[in-house]
């Protein structure tokens, strides 16, 4: 996976965070694993003081896919679950002022199920019990963040 809003380990742009516009990066991926039906994302931040936080859930994104445009909102391809800011959809970064460099991982599943059974809004422990057993491979790009 990559985007062409950042390289991977590189500093995440201020128009894709919370400081900005707040629009998620463009993503594209290729090299999918035989069986994949759908795909998953999960973007969250390790280095979060109380623990990982959760900026975007995705599912349920078809397998003829292979990139999600700058700027997603609800309604395009997948269904959004609720981030750890309450809401559905993407959420950038946007690390406590002081708090240093935080890392963001955009982490796409592929899928041997066509769809999970769930609603927009789910909760992330709710996804990822539901992709238990389902995972055919994984990628992912990291990006990082700091504000000032």
């Amino acid at each position: 996976m990559e985007t062409s809003a950042f390289r991977d380990g590189d500093m995440i742009p201020a128009r894709c965070t919370c400081e900005g516009a707040n629009v998620s990066p463009a993503l594209t991926w290729r090299g999918a694993p035989p069986g994949v039906q759908s795909f998953v994302l999960i973007v969250d931040d390790p280095d979060a003081p109380r623990g990982t936080w959760t900026h975007w859930t995705l599912f349920n994104l078809p397998v003829t896919l292979d990139q999600l445009a700058e700027g997603w909102q609800p309604g395009g391809p997948g269904v959004s679950g609720r981030n750890d800011s309450g809401e559905t959809g993407y959420s950038g970064p946007y690390p406590p002022r002081g708090h240093g460099l935080h890392r963001y991982y955009f982490r796409l599943y592929a899928l041997d199920a066509a769809s999970l059974p769930l609603h927009a809004g789910v909760a992330r422990a709710e996804l990822e019990r539901a992709l238990a057993g389902h995972v055919l491979g994984q990628a992912q790009v990291m990006g990082k963040y700091e504000r000032k």
